[in-house]
């Protein structure tokens, strides 16, 4: 008997359209702050704000989100994102002032909640269950690929256009990931109010919760790479070593994703994630250790290694321990954790930078992730041996 299809219509067109939005998000994620500056003569911190403003907004948008989805459908709800995703790009023109522009960044992450967990529920939705695993690693490559293409974009085209110009491309980008919504036709099952009572509100899925506790805690070891490897790589002079860290990430997580997904659906979760919590802690010792350039690439390798599985498995476990009507809220839970993690994790670690050093703070992490690993081992990864972990 041949495999179900993973490559359908529907979930081709979701991996599209995720890269898209994904790639307009940072384009601008990681060149706001300049403009902003540039623009408006702000400081450095408020410039950070105008740049993380987008999270808190995304962060809204995915609790208002999860259940709504079960109310009126992933496919209408990822129609209003896209509106909401045309009009905040298109408000980036006329922000002429700086309560303008951070209204602006609020409502455009608020738009990214709603569409990306929208579109999250319909990609898991239009795979074969067989094949959950193995195409949420898949699906989770549009992000990937976004992650190293569009920081390298924003950077190189600014070096021969100006914001404005920019401001065209995504706005271009995301009117291009628009004109495929139209073809989608999975959706989830909705309750019908004619028959049943209307739910209470929940902002997430009770199920979920406990795998959402251990995206948590990997996520805001993550934050810390993000916000300070290029802090630390200036402290080490490993500046020309740095640019090339994030590209042999993302390479690492193109090529094992798959291939983990594949042996998540065929033996279980734990003989991946046991091993990926192992790596992503020496990935930390290892950057935490780190004095050259070649020492950073390999920490990278390690940490994609590591993080990116991680990041893949424990959405398609999400989405596993979830009952199959509450497949929408799972998914928002996950992006909820996920977003939390990496939006306040660099503020919370952060404060360990004066007391520790970079070095100190990277190997520290090791400690966050092995946390993690007892956490998954409490509330998911003893029981898949037992079996009492099936599949909704």
């Amino acid at each position: 008997m041949g495999k179900e299809k993973l490559w359908t219509k529907d979930f081709i067109i979701v991996f599209i359209f995720n890269f898209f939005i994904m790639l307009a998000m940072f384009l601008l994620m990681v060149t706001i702050s300049g403009y902003a500056v540039e623009e408006f003569n702000v400081s450095t911190s408020t410039a950070g704000l105008v740049s993380g403003i987008f999270i808190v907004g995304s962060l809204v948008g995915r609790i208002l989100t999860g259940h709504q989805l079960s109310l009126i459908g992933a496919r209408k709800i990822m129609f209003i994102g896209t509106i909401m995703f045309i009009i905040t790009y298109g408000l980036y023109f006329v922000a002429g002032n700086l309560t303008l522009l951070l209204f602006v960044r609020f409502f455009n992450g608020l738009a990214n909640g709603v569409a990306t967990t929208a579109v999250g529920t319909i990609a898991a939705l239009a795979l074969p269950k067989s094949r959950r695993g193995e195409g949420i690693s898949y699906f989770s490559l549009s992000f990937v690929m976004a992650t190293a293409l569009g920081p390298f974009m924003a950077f190189f085209l600014l070096q021969h256009i100006t914001y404005q110009m920019l401001f065209v491309i995504v706005f271009t980008l995301v009117l291009i990931a628009s004109f495929f919504t139209v073809f989608i036709k999975t959706d989830n099952t909705t309750i019908d109010l004619s028959k049943e009572p209307k739910p209470k509100f929940q902002w997430i899925d009770r199920k979920a919760m406990p795998i959402g506790l251990v995206v948590l805690l990997i996520c805001m070891t993550y934050s810390t790479v993000l916000s300070f490897i290029a802090l630390f790589a200036e402290e080490q002079n490993l500046v020309s070593a740095s640019s090339y860290f994030f590209l042999v990430y993302a390479l690492i997580i193109l090529v094992t994703r798959p291939v983990t997904g594949r042996i998540m659906d065929q033996v279980g979760a734990n003989i991946v994630t046991y091993p990926a919590f192992i790596v992503l802690a020496i990935g930390y010792l290892a950057l935490g250790q780190t004095t050259s350039g070649m020492m950073l690439l390999i920490s990278g390798v390690l940490i994609g290694l590591g993080y990116g599985n991680l990041q893949s498995i424990t959405q398609a476990l999400c989405i596993k321990v979830a009952e199959a009507k509450d497949v929408g809220l799972a998914t928002s839970t996950y992006f909820i954790a996920l977003d939390f993690g990496l939006g306040v994790g660099s503020y919370i670690l952060g404060g360990f930078v004066p007391m520790f050093g970079y070095h100190g703070l990277y190997s520290m992490m090791a400690l966050l992730v092995l946390a993690g690993a007892v956490v998954y081992y409490l509330v998911y990864g003893r029981y898949e041996k037992r079996g009492t972990r099936t599949e909704s």
